[in-house]
Parts: structure tokens; sequence; C-alpha cells
């Protein structure tokens, strides 16, 4: 049974109660919140020790972060670090996007070592299959797809972004449309060519119950991809994104009915004006499903720094309804990211989802920035620390500065604003 069925007939499992608390709610609206499709708990059934994540409506905003090897640079001991790091700073989840190496082996072991949930995009996997065979991609057939799917579940993956709105109507529109960047997403254009090349239909789509019933075989969450997701400002919120996500809300319909769990993807590049739009038109058309958005990257200018591109358009996104924030790094457009910008896009996501909290109202998501007020007012420098989302740095930045009053910093030192006051107010 899945936790949505469970929820539909009112039973109330662990992870239920688990959540409820976590997310400072009653089980009561938990459970009421998962039986409408609103929240989903990202668990498949063959897992144990991990840590219960709710997605969705009135829930935290949560953030994914990725890793994963390439044929470049492929070391199992790199993506075991990238993901130490990625559940020390915050992250919610994590997928593994490997396309090097023995992708079933990494995945085993980045399950073994994951305390959250993973997730994974398993027609990467089928991708490169198929390119070390030199099988044309002609050649795909649905057995495949599906028999790699079905593998990941057995493994354990929680959550698998599948791109079933692919279809050779959303196709149809990409190449009326005459985009700037086409298609940036790799699955999105894999499943693109498929069509244009076959004039077949994409089976994720025609034969979806196929994916369901593997999805409720585990309890599988579905991740809706948007594979025809605008790449650059110029193709935000055009015709073939609108009709891919027109598309996964008619499968997230779908999927809810046979009670599997569901969330639904999102773009990509957005310009800041087109991002409440973007927002609304998902949930309106996916039944308030999670939504789960990359970035959004407001801007294509900005090489090197898209962690914060992305961090402004994730507090944006987040503050208008989206519900779970893949993380960006900073070396995204550039290069597979090493340890320290894997750290970098984690940080800036967390604070992009936690000030959309503050925003929104979540119930205490401000306590910890009331009690950093706090420490400043005290100016109680360890506290402040230890309050920081990276206390490392934090740390090493106080000691670099060397402040000779110890009470202050470098920056007003004397004159420091909050001492003034504070003495003559106590006085």
């Amino acid at each position: 049974m899945t936790q949505l069925e469970a929820a539909k007939k009112g039973i109330i499992t662990d992870e239920m109660k688990i959540a409820a608390k976590d997310e400072n709610l009653s089980v009561k609206e938990i459970v009421e919140l998962i039986a409408k499709g609103e929240v989903i708990i990202t668990k498949n059934i063959k897992r144990n020790n991990i840590k219960t994540v709710a997605i969705g409506n009135k829930t935290r905003t949560k953030i994914n972060a990725n890793i994963g090897t390439s044929e470049d640079i492929c070391d199992i001991n790199l993506e075991l670090q990238k993901l130490k790091i990625c559940i020390d700073y915050g992250a919610d989840t994590v997928m593994d996007l490997s396309t090097g190496g023995n992708l079933k082996e990494i995945r085993k072991t980045i399950l073994k070592n994951s305390s959250v949930p993973l997730g994974t995009v398993p027609i990467y996997e089928i991708m490169v299959n198929m390119a070390k065979a030199r099988f044309p991609i002609e050649k795909l057939t649905a057995d495949e797809i599906f028999n790699t799917i079905k593998e990941h579940a057995e493994q354990g993956v929680d959550f698998v972004t599948v791109h079933c709105g692919v279809n050779k109507k959303s196709v149809e529109a990409l190449t009326a449309q005459g985009r700037t960047l086409d298609v940036v997403s790799r699955g999105g254009s894999f499943l693109s060519s498929y069509i244009l090349k076959t004039n077949n239909e994409n089976p994720l789509y025609k034969d979806f119950d196929r994916l369901l019933e593997i999805a409720y075989e585990y309890d599988l969450t579905l991740s809706l991809g948007d594979g025809l997701r605008p790449g650059c400002i110029a193709d935000a919120t055009d015709k073939p994104q609108i009709q891919e996500l027109i598309t996964l809300g008619e499968l997230a319909k779908r999927a809810y009915e046979k009670n599997v769990q569901v969330m639904i993807e999102g773009p990509g590049h957005i310009p800041l004006n087109q991002i409440e739009t973007n927002i609304k038109l998902q949930k309106k058309l996916c039944n308030n499903a999670p939504f789960y958005v990359l970035g959004p990257i407001v801007t294509d200018i900005a090489p090197g720094y898209d962690h914060i591109t992305s961090a402004i358009g994730g507090a944006l996104a987040a503050y208008y309804g989206a519900d779970f924030l893949c993380y960006v790094t900073p070396a995204e457009h550039l290069k597979l990211p090493d340890l320290e910008e894997v750290k970098e896009g984690v940080i800036a996501a967390k604070i992009a989802a936690h000030a959309a909290d503050i925003a929104k109202g979540i119930p205490y998501a401000q306590d910890r920035d009331n009690e950093m007020a706090r420490a400043r007012k005290n100016l109680n420098w360890e506290r402040q620390i230890e309050l920081a989302i990276d206390r490392k740095k934090a740390k090493t930045m106080r000691e670099k500065a060397s402040p000779s009053v110890q009470d202050v910093c470098t920056m007003c030192g004397e004159f420091c604003a909050i001492r003034e006051l504070k003495d003559i107010i106590k006085k």
C-alpha cells in the first residue's frame, strides 16, 4: 500500500506521524494533504533508516542536490564526499545523475550511504547503455525503458524523473515554435529525437499505465520531468513548455487515481516577472501537486554565479508556491561541480528556501532568525556562528579579522552601533 492509498483510506502510517511532527502540522492535516495529492512522502517501500521527507502544500520548502559521475570524471569516493556535504549542509534529498562507470554499482553504493531519499533519472542509464552498444536511437524499446525503471525501484530508489510529457504533440509544438535554444534536458532531447526519427510515440507516455504499475508496487514517487523546459530566458513560458505541462497535469491525475505519488518538475530559465504565472499555472493544471523547480535561473549571463541566479529565482518561486527547489551550483553550464561548488549550491538553495518559508509564514520558520537577532544584540559572536548556515565559513571569517576589540567586528570597531545604543539604553 502506498502512502497515498493509505491516506485516502484514513490509515496513519509511521511516516505520516513523523512528517506531521517535523512540519508542525497535525497528523490529520498531513493525512488530508497526502490524500488530496498535495503532499508526498518520498520513500520506497524497500528503504529503511532514511529521513522522512514530506514535500508539498503547507510544508517547509525542501531542496534537492544533484551528484553523480560523468564519462570524464568517474570517482565513487568523490561522489560519496559530495553526498556527505549535501546532507551535512541541509539537502533534504539527493539525486544520482551518474553517466560514467558501473551505474548499477554506483547507485547501490550511494543508496547504501544516503540517509535521505534518493532520486534518479533512469533514461540516463538507457542512453549510456545504448551509446556503449552503439545502438541507434531507433532501436529504443519500451521493455528497455520499463525494465530499467523497475531495476532502479528494486534497488530502493525513492523517486525517479520520467519525461512522460515529451510526446508527439509537445514535440510538434517544439518544432513549430523555433526556439532560441531548442532543448537542454538530456532526457527531453533524447526522447524528442526518438519521436522525430521514428515517428513513434514516447513509450513513457503511450504505456503510462505500465509505469504506474511499477511505481505502485514500490511506492516509487514519479517526478514528471520537464523535458521541454526552457533553457534560456528567451524561450520561457512558450508553447512547447506549456503543452508539456498540460500533458503532465493529465498524467498526474491518472497517477493519483492509481494511488501513485507524483510531483511535477518545472523550468528552468524564467525571468522574474514570469515566475508567479508559471507557479500558478502549474498548480491549476496539475491539481495542486507538489512543484519541483530547477532554480529557476533568472538571467543567462552569469556562468560561475548561477547558484546566485537560481537562489534569486528559487526564493521567489517558493514564495509563490513551489514546494521543492533543485539546487544549482556555480559550475552550472560549465562543468561537473567539485566539492566546494556542491557545498555552495546547497547553501544557496537552502537560503532561498528558508527566505521563502519566512515570507509564507511557515510555522517556526523565523525562530532561528529571531535567535540570531538576539545573539547580535548581545554581541554574542559564538552564538551567531552556531546559528549560521555555514558555521565553518562564519567562524573562519571572524577569526581572520582578528579584531582588536573582541566584542565588535572590524567593520565598525569602536563605532559599533549595537554596542553604543545598547550601553545607553542600559543606563
